[in-house]
């Protein structure tokens, strides 16, 4: 695989990997399904320390991801395709290929939205409050979708316009998501690294904040739609690759503008409904002795 080469100096164009995958033997690893799976094994663990901490039995997040990622992905595949059918469906295109997550296409929040719904089926099954849940999944949901980025600097794809600046990154051609009519020697914006720093600085915001002032209830999760749909909105709109456009916003950003009013109203709602402190994650407080024997079966 190549990336950087003895040649490259500071100035040019930071060069795309030449391969999107690996083969083992028989089996075809694509870098994107990896980082995909690190994010999630991340969020995980995270949540589970974090929820661990509120007073939770270590592993209940397990239960409760066993359903939240395959909704999530489900979820993240369906929203994908449903904002860029044409990409999937007409003339001499494979609709097949509506299924092939490896080559790319997770929209965030598609996956939030199903991934909610798995969660929240998780959480009442393992008798803890889907807030609870929710809050302590934020900071490692946004590292687990700065890692995923990288997924797509190995598949060359959300980047943004042309740019003469130093950080520029170069695309293969020919690439679908190159408009006609551009230069042939054009570079690109990176986007997906700009999200990428995007949201591991939020992670660092969510957990100081979280530490002075005990978000619970829905509102570090609130805090956290509100914090990456604010960065995804500017993101997205120095993209280039294909995307409906609605009032002169593209689709994903109508869904950013979407993000920072749920995250305000879940805070609102939050405050409203449950202006006291969270005493317990659980839906049904256990005592100390259930605690116990729970954790030594």
């Amino acid at each position: 695989m190549r990336i950087l080469n003895a040649d490259w100096q500071w100035g040019d164009a930071i060069p795309s990997p030449s391969d999107s995958f690996f083969d083992v033997g028989p089996l075809r690893v694509h870098y994107y399904a990896i980082f995909i799976l690190i994010g999630i094994a991340i969020a995980i663990w995270m949540g589970n320390h974090r929820l661990v901490k509120r007073g939770a039995e270590s592993g209940l997040i397990i239960d409760i991801a066993i359903w939240a990622v395959p909704f999530g992905i489900v979820g993240g595949r369906a929203f994908h395709v449903l904002t860029h059918i044409r990409d999937y469906f007409g003339p001499n295109i494979d609709p097949l290929e509506c299924l092939y997550v490896w080559k790319g296409g997770l929209a965030i929040y598609g996956a939030l939205i199903l991934g909610a719904v798995g969660a929240y089926l998780g959480a009442k099954r393992a008798n803890l409050r889907f807030l609870s849940v929710a809050d302590a999944l934020a900071p490692g949901i946004l590292l687990a979708q700065a890692i995923g980025r990288w997924g797509n600097y190995f598949n060359q794809e959300l980047f943004g316009k042309p740019t003469d600046l130093p950080w520029a990154i170069a695309i293969d051609r020919p690439n679908p998501a190159i408009p006609d009519g551009l230069p042939v020697d054009a570079v690109f914006h990176p986007t997906f690294f700009y999200e990428f720093l995007w949201s591991v600085a939020g992670v660092v915001l969510l957990l100081v904040l979280d530490k002075r002032m005990q978000l619970r209830w829905g509102r570090l999760f609130g805090l956290y739609l509100i914090y990456y749909s604010i960065g995804r909105f500017w993101i997205e709109g120095i993209r280039i690759d294909p995307s409906d456009i609605l009032v002169g916003l593209r689709t994903n950003q109508w869904s950013a503008l979407a993000g920072v009013a749920a995250g305000v109203a879940v805070i609102l709602w939050s405050r409203r409904k449950h202006p006291g402190v969270e005493t317990s994650p659980y839906l049904e407080t256990k005592t100390a002795e259930e605690i116990e024997v729970a954790e030594e079966a």
